[in-house]
């Protein structure tokens, strides 16, 4: 308020100097005119001066007595409106000394201790103005007192007895009760819908195998089941196609569907059938109408079937929570689907000029070999084709040597640098081996085109590449070499291969498969004996997997160091920070394996600011879903994951909880 009359003084004033500057320029050219004017100009201007002198204090004496009571009225109105506030208010300072309670607040919490919830309530402002250092003078915080839920509001300022604390601040606090606010919101998000899609997982595929007259009966019970499970928390069901029903129930039902973790996954295979039944489940809450989540529904059953199938998925506030998928996995593909997708692909590579290939970051033979069994693909179409790879480190020392000897892979191989530079909106970008945006070669290539392709045989993750124009991801496969060979068996151009390309293939699908040991079928067969037609040399493939004597001790230190928990999973750290250490980490895992009574094995190792650590597994344990819950993905037999500012103990702590959670959830 004093410096409000200031300005209105400082005003007054300026104003009065502009007057009598000018009446003094007036006096003296009327004096010039008439010399004898001066003494009574002189005589007038002194009268104008006393009586400017006289008439300002009193002006400003009328201006201050009507600011004082303009402030006391003011004072006495903001003093009623605190002592009378229709909300509990309290003022109080930052050490918890109370200065002063509203009635409303003395009279609302008459039956509660207040001293524990101003005691918690303060930890959280003190820790506040401590993070703002006071620059922030706002306070909000929610607090629940009794059975009722506070919106606490207000500000702070400084104390006045600077002289002993300069930290104590004094807060003015409004307590709002929000109680029938957030019941009215709960009722209402209760009241929203949830849409789910269930789907019986290769349906025409399961009832050729079920026997004529026993299929009615099968069918039967599979629904009974379906619809008992609906009926429970009252679901509307509607069966949609054959294979499919659409799902929808309140949303308040959704924490009793996730706590009892989708029974009905378990419950549907005991049907007394002779092939087992398998059931796939999306339920979404995401989008502002029915129209909208029915949509999220279905992305979320895309990536359950990219997947495996045979799992549940919830979808909310575009995150997934997965239920299930224990089971292992076993052939359910067609080789129709393979002879449309060589088809369109081919299509999508006559349509453009610039084809570009890339695989995951830190390649493996199997993204290498891929690659270059489509590169072959597009150069018999003609076209200018480049694979993007850093083909430097230790998984394809012996490979690339291979291709440099080889002068007809000159500029074929290109660095991300060189890709950025040369990629255009029109080219078409072929990933191999991944489908995570995060894991590609080059991220920034997936900005710069509008035409992706994918070939792939993991499990499909939520940081998925949406953009695809063309996927092609079957988890039964037991590599991308092996996709990448059927394709080039259905092409109608038929491209033929080098010896090298060929081999290149060949050996991906020996990586993936140790050697034919694991995940394979009839297909992955069918793929080696097409490659074996162009006479590669097994032996030269087989000394592409060979460890060097230094590499060969580390992986033995590495399995000397092997820790045993639940009695039949093996932990092992590899200590040193090597640029190769997920290569080293992943030969040592599947060497643990060949150890009697390790049936899963996990091996930690550093490169630079990451922790890998690589998961494998010849037992009932699916490595995927426990290294996925660490950001990573896979198999249910060969997974990895990597962490960021972690330290390689933390990294183990924190890979034991997840196990102990697998196994509680089995438990559940």
């Amino acid at each position: 308020m004093q410096n409000s009359n200031r300005r209105i003084f400082d005003s007054l004033v300026s104003r009065t100097k502009i007057y009598l500057v000018l009446i003094f320029i007036l006096l003296v050219v009327i004096c010039v005119l008439k010399p004898i004017l001066i003494i009574p100009a002189i005589l007038l201007f002194i009268i104008i001066m006393l009586y400017t002198f006289f008439a300002n204090n009193r002006r400003k004496s009328e201006i201050s007595q009507h600011l004082q009571e303009l402030t006391l009225n003011v004072n006495s109105a903001a003093k009623n409106s605190l002592i009378h506030s229709p909300f509990p208010l309290i003022i109080l300072e930052t050490d918890g000394n109370i200065i002063w309670r509203s009635t409303r607040y003395v009279s609302e919490f008459a039956n509660e201790d207040m001293s524990s919830y101003i005691e918690d309530l303060l930890k959280e402002i003190n820790k506040k103005i401590e993070e703002q250092d006071g620059k922030e003078k706002n306070i909000k915080e929610q607090i629940k007192i009794g059975n009722n839920n506070y919106k606490v509001i207000g500000e702070f300022i400084q104390s006045g007895r600077l002289d002993r604390n300069k930290d104590k601040y004094m807060m003015i606090l409004y307590f709002i009760d929000e109680t029938e606010e957030i019941k009215l919101q709960k009722e209402y998000e209760d009241s929203q819908n949830c849409v789910g899609i269930i789907m019986v997982d290769n349906y025409e595929e399961t009832m050729l195998q079920i026997d004529a007259e026993e299929r009615p009966q099968v069918i039967a019970e599979m629904e009974k089941i379906i619809y008992e499970w609906a009926n429970k928390i009252d679901g509307i069901l509607v069966k949609s196609d054959r294979d499919r029903f659409v799902y929808i129930f309140d949303h308040k039902y959704l924490s009793t569907i996730k706590e009892e973790r989708f029974v009905i996954l378990d419950t549907i295979k005991e049907i007394n059938s002779s092939i087992q039944i398998t059931l796939s489940i999306a339920i979404s809450d995401d989008g502002s109408t029915n129209k909208e989540k029915y949509k999220t529904a279905q992305a979320a059953m895309d990536v359950i079937l990219g997947r495996g199938g045979d799992q549940a998925a919830i979808r909310e506030n575009e995150k997934y929570q997965f239920f299930g998928g224990r089971t292992t996995e076993f052939e359910k593909r067609t080789k129709v689907k393979a002879r449309i997708v060589a088809h369109a692909l081919e299509e999508l590579i006559s349509e453009t000029d610039n084809i570009m290939i890339m695989g995951h970051n830190n390649p493996d033979i199997d993204a290498l070999g891929s690659a270059l069994g489509i590169y072959r693909l597009a150069k018999s179409k003609g076209k200018e084709v480049h694979i993007v790879a850093e083909t430097e480190g230790m998984a394809l020392k012996a490979i690339s040597e291979s291709l440099k000897s080889d002068g007809q892979y000159t500029g074929v191989i290109v660095n991300n640098e060189i890709a950025e530079n040369i990629i255009t909106p029109e080219t078409l970008l072929i990933i191999v081996d991944t489908n995570k945006a995060s894991h590609v070669e080059d991220p920034i290539l997936l900005e710069k085109t509008n035409k992706i392709a994918i070939i792939d045989h993991h499990r499909r993750s939520t940081d998925f590449i949406k953009e695809s124009i063309l996927t092609f991801q079957e988890v039964y496969a037991s590599s991308a070499a092996e996709l990448v060979t059927e394709l080039l068996q259905y092409a109608e151009s038929q491209p033929k291969l080098t010896t090298l390309e060929a081999e290149a293939l060949y050996a991906g699908i020996m990586m993936d498969t140790k050697n034919f040991t694991f995940k394979t079928g009839v297909r992955t067969f069918e793929a080696a004996a097409y490659l074996r037609r162009y006479g590669i040399d097994i032996i030269k493939v087989k000394k592409w997997f060979q460890s060097d004597l230094e590499t060969y001790k580390k992986i033995t230190e590495i399995i000397d160091k092997t820790e045993i928990i639940k009695d039949y999973i093996g932990i092992s750290i590899y200590e040193n920070d090597d640029k190769n250490s997920n290569i080293i980490c992943a030969k040592a895992a599947d060497e643990m394996l060949t150890i009697g009574d390790i049936t899963t094995s996990f091996v930690i190792g550093r490169t630079g600011e990451k922790v890998n650590i690589s998961g494998r597994s010849i037992g009932e344990i699916n490595v995927q879903l426990i290294l996925e819950k660490l950001g990573g993905g896979g198999h249910s037999t060969l997974a990895g994951a990597q962490l960021e500012g972690k330290t390689i103990q933390e990294a183990k702590e924190e890979l034991i909880q997840k196990i102990n959670e697998y196994f509680d959830e089995e438990k559940g």
